[in-house]
């Protein structure tokens, strides 16, 4: 297939640019087997006693630092990755590309430019990296929310379930925002079993796809845990004839990694997984995710998931519905198609 084909116009209007007052006041595009249009605190209705809802819990980093070069002009330093030796791999906005030896002044932290890893950089810190991004780093709003960062995007930015020692992630799993620890709760008191996976999110899920082909785009790479009892939970669900829940394109792809090997004990490390149409899913069984970008791998595993001419009705209906698109809009609850 060719990234044209996951093209789509997405009005400008329709981006949201904030959450919502109530994170379950989202509206919900269901599509099980037709479209509903319920809202976000609805979806406690679709869930069944021994259903297992599967969240990830990393925490965002506040990943975005803004400095100058000590040669001068001004520098927009985001993390991708922390590394060994207090080196980390980020991404450099700024009039010109640093070149090597380049110091960067970051408040009252410096770094040096030392290498570059395609269009990432290797900044070697004089600290420690989270200690300089905690310090003095900014939540790290996508590329398409055309504000700075507010004090409510502190809390409004992360899930209610996240896990702060695992501070990990340049980029929220965002289908997570939608619930509230009420809406856990109603869901735990129908006999829903929540686990919890990780995965750290980085910011090349925002980059587009930019090969004509889909199956020559090299995917970011992310670190993702999942445990030998989260495999068990899995695999007594499906025994039981019961449902697997993903919440979000992480969860999804870290669940689906997991699984690969058919003597599956659990998954720690780094997964280049690509879904795509074709895919065929080994766990998930419902999807609860949010819209996204136009020609993004995030799109292309929706559709692999709920097949292609679905893809393009859902969306094309969200979009002549006024649906809120992208990390702080609306979401949709989804049942896998079967090949």
């Amino acid at each position: 297939m060719k990234t044209s084909d996951f093209d789509y116009h997405l009005p400008k209007e329709l981006i949201a640019n904030y959450p919502l007052d109530r994170r379950t006041s989202s509206r919900l595009l269901v599509h099980l087997n037709q479209i509903e249009h319920k809202t976000f605190k609805d979806i406690l209705n679709y869930f069944e006693e021994g259903d297992l809802l599967v969240v990830n819990n990393t925490s965002v980093i506040p990943a975005r630092i803004y400095g100058e070069k000590e040669s001068g002009g001004s520098v927009e330093v985001m993390l991708e990755r922390v590394m060994e030796d207090n080196k980390a791999l980020v991404q450099i906005g700024s009039g010109r590309s640093p070149k090597k030896g380049t110091i960067i002044v970051l408040g009252s932290y410096k770094a040096e430019c030392i290498d570059r890893e395609d269009s990432f950089f290797i900044l070697q810190f004089d600290a420690p990296p989270l200690e300089v991004f905690n310090a003095i780093g900014h939540v790290p709003l996508p590329p398409y929310i055309k504000r700075p960062d507010e004090d409510l995007d502190k809390d409004r930015y992360a899930t209610v379930y996240e896990d702060k020692r695992l501070q990990e992630s340049v980029a929220a799993p965002t289908a997570g925002l939608h619930f509230d620890d009420e809406l856990l709760s109603a869901i735990k008191k129908i006999g829903v079993n929540i686990a919890t996976i990780n995965l750290s999110v980085g910011a090349g899920t925002f980059q587009p796809v930019k090969v004509d082909n889909i199956e020559e785009h090299d995917i970011h790479s992310e670190y993702l845990e999942v445990s030998p009892m989260v495999v068990d939970m899995v695999k007594n669900t499906k025994a039981l004839g019961k449902k697997v829940f993903a919440v979000g394109t992480t969860a999804t792809r870290a669940l689906e990694t997991a699984f690969i090997d058919q003597d599956n004990k659990g998954f720690s490390g780094y997964t280049k997984l690509f879904i795509y149409p074709g895919y065929k899913f080994k766990v998930v069984d419902r999807l609860i995710t949010n819209f996204h970008l136009p020609k993004s791998s995030l799109l292309m595993l929706v559709s692999a998931f709920i097949g292609y001419d679905n893809m393009k009705h859902i969306y094309k209906t969200a979009v002549d519905k006024k649906y809120r698109f992208l990390s702080y809009g609306d979401a949709m609850l989804l049942k896998k198609h079967e090949i």
